[in-house]
């Protein structure tokens, strides 16, 4: 992505606040959003968080974590927990996930992100299409980290508190090559679970295939 100036970046910024902007008028003022991180990969817990931001905001290269760095996801991780209103993150295991599945495990996560939150927000905005059992009033917006400044900043948190878990499992069993694949089921993950076996950490709900070719 070429770099923007710093006009672009505050541009981009108050483009992101839109709908923040249309709440916080309507006298919902403490406006959170939430995003997950997690939600595909054969290992590990699903992570998901909630941030609330302050009406004169502004974090330059703000963005869906998706298009960003890593270097970059952790300069504004900082950032955004220094300049929040009130932030959590939240997880929910992969031995939750097999009982209830991966869907409800996500919304769990989501839900266990807002309640996490030192102080309750008026309303949220969830990232997806879909949501359960959220206590406070909310709307999901599709692409919402790309569209909403709040998810934008819940997509970072969730994003980098998962990669630095994933670094952790990497240390721990390095033959699986988790630094590499992050926990997704690319050749040579499914190839180190044939070899060396199924994992505490591996979902195994997500491996019934796998395992039921060997």
């Amino acid at each position: 992505m070429p770099k923007r100036t710093p006009e672009e970046e505050k541009a981009r910024f108050e483009q992101l606040l839109t709908r923040e902007k249309e709440l916080w008028e309507s006298g919902r003022r403490l406006v959170a959003g939430v995003d997950e991180a997690g939600r595909g990969p054969l290992a590990g817990a699903v992570y998901a968080a909630a941030v609330i931001l302050p009406e004169d905001i502004f974090i330059s290269g703000l963005d869906d974590s998706k298009k960003l760095s890593e270097k970059k996801r952790e300069l504004l991780f900082d950032e955004i927990c220094e300049k929040a209103i009130a932030y959590s993150v939240a997880a929910v295991s992969e031995a939750e996930i097999d009982e209830i599945n991966i869907l409800n495990a996500t919304h769990l996560a989501m839900n266990r992100a807002v309640e996490g939150l030192e102080i309750k927000p008026d309303y949220c905005i969830i990232d997806g299409n879909s949501i359960k059992n959220m206590t406070v009033p909310c709307e999901t917006m599709v692409k919402g980290d790309a569209k909403s400044a709040s998810v934008a900043a819940a997509s970072i948190l969730a994003k980098v508190s998962r990669d630095r878990y994933i670094t952790e499992i990497a240390e721990k069993y390095p033959e699986y090559g988790f630094d590499k694949h992050k926990g997704y089921g690319t050749k040579a993950h499914t190839d180190a679970i044939l070899k060396y076996g199924v994992l505490p950490i591996h979902r195994k709900s997500f491996l019934k295939k796998l395992l039921g070719e060997v």
